[in-house]
């Protein structure tokens, strides 16, 4: 899968943009501030229909505009073309022209792996944000996935407003709320299913390709869950039995919505024990894992995003890291430093794209 042609319309810094990619390797370079992460957000933002930062859709457009657009040409067994359209009052989608109205139907089309500097929190922040970076790797696989999350969620929101109905009323129906609870409980299984699936998948390549890119260390994930080993009927059990806590707290206490992923390097909790570079080194073969897995389940080569990921690597994991960049998987590399990145890539093809001040120069 390749991205052959990008048009931006006020997108971030960039008021108007028109620009072809290689195949292979892309280096995007420039100083800090020039607008080369927002080049590469724009690809991400094409493939997911939102941006990888903690952003709200309205500060990608440009300021003094009230519409972005991201248009771009995939080729994969097929060409089309995939637009995001960007306003005050939301997005829209569009494949080959034809407007898509639900985007759990336009993500997964696009199939992108992305590493940012700030990628770290996965192994350091909360679990809410561990659970994000599942959901995306998830959605891009099983399209049903992402509906049923957004099932989830409402049925949630709505259980725990009947909660508080429940403990204010004190005569409010009982029976409307297992119906919610037995609803919750089926669609929270399937998402289980799935994330234990790709738990599975992850760890089936994680620990050989951490031990490439840092040379030692064994590397597992664990799957943290309320709903592990438990069937249906023993899920209503434990609802109705956390019942007068869920009144108290006015929300449902158990469930899906408090997974957490947790990394243990030979054995030790990565997050209290790892040290920065080794914390960096399993979020790194995380990516790596992804990759193989859309080769796996999907059979498809994904677009790889790497956002200034050389700055803090010593010598020998950027040679480790490279011998995973083969000619079959089109690459972006966003750099401060073009020399470090082109003696890497000496015996490759490659783009050079310089930016500077939110404007393209191609060598």
């Amino acid at each position: 899968m390749q991205i052959q042609e990008l048009k931006l319309l006020n997108f971030r810094n960039y008021e108007k943009l028109q620009m072809t990619f290689q195949d292979h390797f892309n280096i995007i370079y420039g100083k800090n501030g020039s607008g080369k992460t927002n080049l590469v957000e724009a690809i991400y933002v094409l493939a997911l229909s939102r941006s990888f930062k903690q952003a709200n859709d309205k500060t990608l457009i440009r300021s003094g505009t009230d519409l972005a657009r991201v248009e771009g040409t995939i080729k994969d067994k097929y060409t089309n073309t995939y637009k995001v359209l960007l306003t005050s009052e939301g997005k829209k989608v569009k494949i080959d022209n034809n407007k898509i109205t639900k985007i759990s139907d336009y993500i997964s089309k696009i199939n992108i792996v992305l590493f940012n500097p700030n990628d770290i929190k996965m192994i350091k922040d909360t679990p809410s944000i561990r659970r994000k970076y599942l959901n995306i790797a998830i959605s891009q696989l099983n399209v049903e996935y992402l509906k049923n999350l957004n099932q989830y969620n409402k049925l949630l929101k709505a259980r725990n407003a009947y909660l508080k109905r429940m403990y204010l009323n004190g005569n409010s129906l009982e029976s409307y709320l297992e119906v919610l609870t037995e609803k919750l409980i089926t669609i929270g299984l399937e998402i289980y299913e799935s994330r234990k699936k790709y738990i599975d998948l992850m760890n089936s390549f994680i620990e050989t390709i951490y031990q490439k890119i840092a040379n030692v260390g064994t590397l597992q994930l664990k799957y943290c869950s309320d709903f592990a080993s438990k069937n249906k009927e023993e899920l209503l059990k434990y609802y109705k039995k956390n019942l007068s806590k869920d009144l108290t707290f006015g929300k449902t206490t158990f469930g899906i919505q408090h997974d957490d992923l947790e990394f243990y390097l030979d054995g030790f909790l990565l997050k209290d024990y790892g040290s920065e570079g080794q914390q960096k080194n399993a979020v790194i073969s995380w990516k790596f894992s992804e990759i193989e897995i859309f080769k796996k389940e999907k059979e498809v080569t994904p677009i790889l995003i790497l956002d200034d990921l050389f700055s803090e690597l010593d010598q020998d994991k950027i040679e480790n890291i490279f011998k995973f960049l083969t000619n079959n998987i089109q690459t972006f590399i966003t750099t401060t430093d073009i020399e470090k990145v082109e003696n890497y890539l000496s015996n490759q093809e490659y783009k050079k794209i310089y930016v500077e001040k939110g404007t393209i120069k191609e060598a």
